[in-house]
């Protein structure tokens, strides 16, 4: 018998859907059943079972972020809908498609309270842009492709509800009758250009500027050379958010990397200076960062009409996407003849490589300087290398180190900011990129909360990958560091009880499920243990022994932040003389100059 589980398994290979992650149980039985018959049918599908449904949620959004395509999670009822929420929010959050197939209690049990019975639709209905229980077979086929298309179009996590009983009825394809609704598969074109009024209105905008500035997100991945265009057009210097580390390559002399908490000190300059601001497919969350009201006047691009002139006043706004809208743009643009700004931004970048280098060389006080580590990953990134980062110091080391070339991927938990999504987005990169070499950088704490869970699952997979290059760098300091410098920063002492993160033997770990574990354990371990790990045969995973008091400050350090954490050592944090030696080492040494002034009146 052909069920509503094999149509709408057959459905989503249709729409071209063919990585799915999911974890089974009752709730999704009748499904789990059907994935099993279409396995053994060879269909053109591939089913991967993670470890815990926050690692489904996860994966499933990191497969949208690497490929472009719609992720897909199919888990249970109860509890395990619930456990999926996190990947759903991390996907909605960072504008990415993601498909949901979570099973329910069957219908006539709603409303009973039930065993392991919740209001999906309600539970959902804040993060899924379409949520939708199928009621009956014929139902089944508009559901799903409402779900998938609407995942795709709005560039956001929707979610299918399947009860129990419903998993195992007679499909019956829709026909002709009242109240049936007859769907078909296929997206609409994204690429939206605004009409040539408002492309002239922008241009005369960006021509009139002499200090331009861009700042580039995700939105952009894809359009490098049209973004490259624009900024040699315009003499303008290029920022890329986070999650557009990407879209530029490092080795663009007027890319200054990142801005704001994670950000360079030529960027924050730009921001300062410039009289012209141009965003595209970029949503920056911290408006702290950009030009002050009145300083520039501003153009923005964006695929999502929700986003323009959310963070700051444009004076114009192209409802577009980026890469047919800069194609578009550039013929209206004029060539900027004076490099004179974009040469400053070009020699202020220098300086700031030569500062972020001196931080990597300079000795940390216990352990190794985790920013060494970084420096010597960012030497030896194949070329077509993925790089993933935790939401800890991880993001701060490889926003202030690692450079991506045109060819690379980076990525990390966006607006979720979520601990431990370096491991399921190094996995999901992986399984869709299995001949890329991946590597992913995580805190101890991030790995003992779920990360080391994954490696159970690349214990099962990976000799089926044609390069099995896969590192895990583990920064493994005992200390939440990330929360205890937000403590520091807030005036609070570290606080040993909640920070401390019980130490473990991460390379022996990974040497039980058959991985290469090496320690590192000195500076002059780092190059060799690199070396060591890109020539391994099989998954690494290093278990780097690295300070947890080396500052992750801003590139421009205010003196409400000197104050809090001189206030907060005051107070007699456990890691306070260390703190100090590692700060005064590095870029922190204008903090405590700052903090000794205001706090203790000393010059």
């Amino acid at each position: 018998m052909y069920t509503v589980s094999d149509f709408v398994i057959d459905r989503m290979i249709e729409w071209d859907l063919h990585h799915f992650y999911g974890y089974p149980g009752d709730g999704i039985g009748g499904f789990d059943g059907a994935l099993e018959r279409a396995e053994r049918d060879d269909k053109a599908f591939r089913y991967l079972r993670a470890t815990h449904e926050e690692m489904v949620g996860l994966m499933a959004c990191a497969h949208a972020k690497f490929t472009g395509e719609v992720g897909v999670g199919i888990v249970t009822s109860g509890p395990g809908a619930i456990h999926l929420m996190n990947g759903l929010y991390d996907a909605y959050g960072d504008n990415q498609p993601m498909v949901a197939i979570v099973g329910q209690q069957g219908r006539v049990s709603l409303g009973s309270e039930s065993q392991q019975e919740i209001n999906l639709e309600r539970m959902y209905a804040d993060v899924a842009e379409f949520v939708q229980t199928v009621t009956t077979p014929m139902h089944a086929q508009m559901v799903v492709d409402k779900a998938i298309r609407v995942a795709k179009a709005y560039r956001k996590p929707t979610v299918v509800i399947i009860p129990a009983d419903v998993q195992n009825l007679k499909m019956e394809i829709p026909d002709r009758q009242h109240w049936v609704s007859r769907s078909g598969v296929g997206h609409p074109s994204q690429r939206l250009t605004p009409p040539e009024d408002e492309l002239r209105r922008a241009a005369e905008v960006l021509n009139s500027g002499k200090k331009v500035a861009m700042l580039v997100g995700q939105g952009a991945l894809g359009a490098t050379d049209e973004v490259l265009a624009v900024a040699e057009k315009l003499g303008a210097g290029i920022i890329t958010a986070l999650l557009g580390k990407s879209v530029v390559p490092g080795n663009v002399p007027y890319h200054t990397q990142q801005l704001g908490l994670l950000g360079s000190k030529p960027s924050y300059d730009m921001m300062e200076e410039c009289d012209t601001l141009l965003m595209i497919g970029s949503n920056h969350p911290y408006p702290e960062f950009l030009p002050k009201t009145g300083q520039a006047r501003g153009v923005q691009i964006d695929l999502s009409p929700k986003h323009l002139s959310l963070r700051y006043p444009m004076e114009v706004n192209l409802w577009g996407d980026a890469r047919t809208t800069l194609a578009a743009l550039l013929p209206h643009l004029v060539q900027h003849e004076d490099r004179s700004w974009q040469q400053k931004i070009i020699e202020g970048m220098k300086t700031w490589d030569e500062i972020t280098e001196r931080q990597a060389l300079a000795k940390a006080e216990d352990g190794i300087n985790p920013r060494l580590v970084f420096h010597r990953l960012n030497e030896r990134l194949p070329e077509n290398a993925v790089v993933t980062a935790d939401a800890g110091t991880t993001a701060d080391w490889y926003g202030h180190h690692i450079k991506l070339g045109r060819h690379m991927m980076g990525n990390l938990s966006g607006r979720m900011a979520s601990m431990l999504a370096a491991m399921p987005y190094a996995m999901a990169a992986k399984f869709a990129f299995p001949e890329r070499p991946v590597i992913c950088t995580i805190g101890d704490g991030a790995f003992q909360m779920l990360g080391m869970n994954g490696l159970i699952t690349l214990k099962r997979h990976w000799r089926e990958w044609s390069n099995p290059t896969f590192i895990v760098l583990i920064l493994h300091n005992e200390d939440l560091s990330q929360v205890s410098w937000e403590m520091r920063e807030a005036g609070d002492p570290r606080y040993d009880t909640s920070q401390k993160v019980e130490t473990m033997n991460y390379a022996s770990y990974a040497e039980t499920l058959g991985f290469k574990g090496i320690r590192m354990e000195s500076p002059e371990d780092v190059e060799r243990v690199w070396d060591e790990a890109f020539a391994a045969d099989r998954p690494v995973v290093i278990d780097a022994l690295t300070d947890p008091n080396v500052p992750p400050l801003p590139a421009h350090i205010t003196l409400d932040q000197a104050k809090s954490v001189m206030k907060a050592l005051t107070k007699r944090d456990p890691a306070e003389a260390d703190v100090i030696k590692d700060g005064a080492r590095a870029v922190a040494a204008e903090l405590f100059a700052k903090a000794n002034h205001s706090f203790f009146g000393k010059k």
